[in-house]
């Protein structure tokens, strides 16, 4: 035990100190307090139906009609009981209280990564803290994106599961792989996963040019057999997850569009004026380096301090005004802020730290390893690939041809991958220089360069900064216009305060070069005190490590700090019901809809959902004949007879003058269900959106005539002689009474999904139909029945019992794995 201990003493006093720094950084949650994070809170009231009910029955069901009409829950919040990676992320969030545990992931698994490099392990530290403290790995936890936290969180160990199995240790690698690339998967982000596998492929091509030069094709076809079969077994151990998403994915606005009339609209995928709505600027890369060299966020922190040139310059023009008031109403109503990029906003830069940014150089110049051209190469690539509508002759390229890539949307976020990159190559730089390969002077003659490069470039900020860039808006002069009027056509009042903005955004960017300038003069020191020997090489590491640390530490808390924390009762009672809220919630209807026109744009939040079932809502994959609705009959005026269908019952107002809410009951919302007496058939998607452009919902329906063979119009009646009415309600089980005197078309306010939904009368499955563009349905039979409809998907019930197979297979793999590894050490111990 002993031996043990003096053995991994030192990687235990350093998973030590993970957590103290991590628990320091995040210090509000030992006195029980949780971050505020926006997208969080829309996540809870996205959810929550579906926790109500996991609440009362134990499960939570596949569908919720707490937004958009209804949609399938894949990605708001379902259990996956049978995939055992369920559990691994349940652990992750478990021990250690939101986001500690997030963060002690980041540096865990680059910790990893670097020990299987075979890397000193406080310089691996070092390097574990690069990526972990990246500013936008915090950014992130901030805003709320858990799941993109986890997903980049696997990065490392995967490659270094990767790493492990192409230098013959097959078993242990391949199993290894197939659990942290079946955790990156049942984190479901698929983006960051998509962008992580364009690093790998990239890996693979040099990996393979590397085999074919050396001669060692089969040894690396073994390889990546090994590494194909653990890819596979995570697939396997995801199937429910990935089916799912699959199947949904080609229903949702990254689907193929349904109609015609919209030529802009693509074929298939995301607008690609949506998806490069979040370009990184080309200038704003810079900001690896300098964080505020395009102002840091898009904040007035800065800009409403007393001492601040915006400040004087409204005080001195608006006299008798607040200056912050009026900061912050250009900021609200011209968008403009310390922010000066051409993003719609933004919380924060991609900052990889200024003495990473420094060894990253000085890897380019000593580094011999083939890594160096992959890691310089991806990250070039990527980072093109993040200007999106700023490089288009590269970027579409990718979107039109790259199977997969026009699903995703802020292009930018690509960069979470450079940021994994980055570091990697600047501690294979102190490495390199560590193994002797080359002499004293060659290292410091090739460090001086990088300082002079890095902080050359820090300096001429710092000096002259708008030698280089402008600080201002590409739209200066609207807003010049457009402040001006706002001043009574005081344009020299409006000049005057958009200069102040202007030199505060000098003024930051300057104070960011200033600062990166001495980090990369502590780091050039330090790494030239270890190259001379001046300094002992675990002195050298510890402090690198720790200025590394500082460095980042001190932008991060710029994005997430002791602010963005609150009670946890607070967060509990974060939604607080107007009375309006409560005068709806009082109805015992079980099932109707809300349309909330008080938020702005109700398409926008899903703060009315956590009340009652909405027309509106917030989700980034809803269906995609749902939006073509809005979009067609609910934005630019409001299509009356489209919410009677949607069955909304109450619209919630605002008026601008008081500030009150208020509520409408529509009293000619159509109901749960109703017979119509007609039926209108149309050619295709454009048709029925033009029919349904002004029509009567109760009396007539519009269904596509590829519906025709399961409709009867012989048999038809009307219908006007019965009832339908809904009996039980169950967002996954809705059960109706009807009673008819002959055969009718009833059209039900349910989202029409045939992935899944299906629809018995009596006990008996009966074939159902899309009507009015989005609902559900049926030719009923005559006579008195209940009719019921059940989703019950195939893709996830089918889906999770491939995960279990799957599962087992991983658990057996991994034991067999470390026991082939335990035997061969001891066969290396007798020997």
């Amino acid at each position: 035990m002993n031996n043990w201990f003096n053995k991994n003493g030192v990687h235990l006093a350093i998973i030590a100190f993970f957590v103290v720094i991590t628990f320091a950084y995040f210090s509000p949650v030992l006195q029980g307090k949780a971050p505020q994070q926006g997208d969080v809170l829309q996540a809870k009231a996205m959810q929550k139906e579906i926790m109500d009910i996991k609440a009362k029955d134990g499960k939570g069901p596949l569908w919720t009609n707490q937004m958009f009409g209804g949609m399938p829950a894949y990605q708001i919040w379902v259990q996956y009981p049978l995939n055992i990676t369920t559990y691994g992320i349940d652990v992750i969030k478990g021990i250690f209280p939101d986001p500690v545990g997030t963060v002690l992931l980041y540096l865990l698994g680059a910790y990893l990564l670097f020990c299987v490099l075979k890397i000193n392990p406080w310089l691996a530290a070092a390097g574990a803290i690069a990526f972990a403290f990246t500013s936008y790995n915090f950014i992130i936890i901030a805003a709320g994106h858990s799941n993109k936290a986890l997903a980049i969180g696997f990065f490392a160990p995967i490659l270094a599961a990767i790493i492990l199995t192409l230098r013959g240790r097959y078993l242990v690698g391949a199993s290894l792989l197939a659990l942290f690339m079946a955790l990156e998967i049942r984190s479901n982000h698929i983006q960051m996963t998509y962008y992580l596998f364009i690093a790998l492929f990239i890996l693979g091509c040099i990996e393979l040019y590397h085999a074919i030069k050396a001669k060692q094709l089969q040894t690396f076809g073994k390889s990546i057999a090994y590494i194909v079969a653990g890819i596979f077994l995570s697939v396997l151990v995801n199937a429910g997850t990935l089916w799912t998403t699959y199947e949904y994915g080609k229903e949702t606005i990254r689907g193929k569009s349904n109609l015609t009339t919209d030529k802009a609209e693509p074929a298939n995928g995301l607008d690609k004026e949506y998806a490069y709505q979040w370009s990184q600027g080309v200038g704003e890369s810079f900001s690896f380096l300098i964080p505020n060299i395009y102002g840091g966020a898009s904040s007035i922190d800065e800009m409403i301090k007393p001492e601040s040139n915006t400040y004087k310059a409204v005080e001195k023009n608006l006299q008798g005004v607040d200056p912050r008031q009026a900061i912050g109403y250009v900021a609200q109503n011209l968008n403009t802020n310390q922010y000066w990029g051409n993003k719609p906003g933004t919380s924060g830069p991609y900052y990889f730290g200024a003495i990473i940014c420094f060894l990253f150089v000085f890897g380019l110049f000593i580094v011999k390893h083939r890594w160096k051209w992959w890691i310089l190469g991806t990250s070039i690539l990527l980072l093109f690939l993040s200007f999106g509508q700023n490089l288009p002759f590269i970027s579409d390229i990718f979107f039109d041809y790259l199977p997969g890539y026009n699903k995703f949307r802020a292009v930018e976020s690509i960069l979470a991958v450079v940021g994994f990159l980055v570091p990697l190559l600047a501690i294979l730089a102190i490495k390199e220089a560590q193994d002797g390969k080359y002499g004293q002077k060659y290292l410091v003659q090739r460090l001086t360069w990088s300082a002079g490069i890095t902080g050359g470039f820090a300096l001429i900020i710092a000096v002259i900064p708008t030698a280089f860039f402008s600080f201002t808006q590409a739209n200066q002069p609207q807003v010049l216009d457009a402040l001006a009027q706002t001043l009574q056509n005081n344009r020299a009042a409006a000049m005057e305060i958009l200069n102040g903005i202007v030199a505060d955004r000098v003024a930051l960017a300057r104070a960011d070069a200033l600062r990166s300038l001495l980090f990369i003069a502590v780091g050039f020191g330090i790494t030239w005190a270890f190259i001379t020997k001046k300094m002992n090489m675990q002195l050298a590491f510890g402090l690198l490590a720790l200025f590394v640390l500082i460095d980042l530490w001190q932008v991060d808390r710029r994005y997430l700090n002791n602010q963005n924390f609150v009670s946890k009762s607070d967060l509990d009672n974060h939604y607080q019901p107007r009375d309006v809220d409560n005068f709806i919630s009082a109805d015992k209807d079980p099932n109707f809809r809300v349309f909330d026109m008080s938020l702005g744009d109700p398409f926008k939040s899903a703060e009315t959902s956590y009340f009652h079932k909405t027309v509106g809502g917030f989700h980034s994959a809803r269906l995609k004949r749902f939006q073509e609705l809005v979009d067609n009959q609910l934005t630019k005026s409001i299509n009356q007879d489209v919410l009677d269908m949607l069955n909304t019952k109450y619209i919630i107002t605002q008026d601008p003058q008081t500030g009150s809410y208020k509520m409408q009951r529509n009293p000619t919302a159509a109901g749960n269900a109703w017979f119509v007496q007609s039926v209108q058939f149309a050619k295709n998607a454009d048709e029925e959106m033009k029919a349904i452009s002004s029509f009567d919902a109760k009396k007539e329906a519009i269904v596509d005539e590829s519906f025709k063979n399961v409709i009867d119009t012989k048999r038809l009646g009307t219908g006007q002689e019965g009832f339908i009415k809904l009996t039980n309600y169950n967002p996954d089980h809705l059960t109706y009474e009807y009673s008819t005197a002959k055969d009718a078309i009833a059209v039900f306010s349910e989202i029409y999904y045939n992935k899944g939904w299906k629809m018995y009368i009596d006990g008996v499955e009966k074939p159902y139909f899309r009507a009015d563009y989005v609902l559900r349905a049926a030719q009923l039979e005559a006579g008195n029945h209940k009719l019921e409809f059940i989703f019950h998907p195939t893709s996830y019930y089918m889906g999770e019992k491939i995960s279990l197979a799957g599962s087992i297979l991983l658990l057996a793999g991994l034991g067999f794995g470390f026991y082939s590894e335990e035997k061969k050490k001891k066969k290396a111990v007798k020997a």
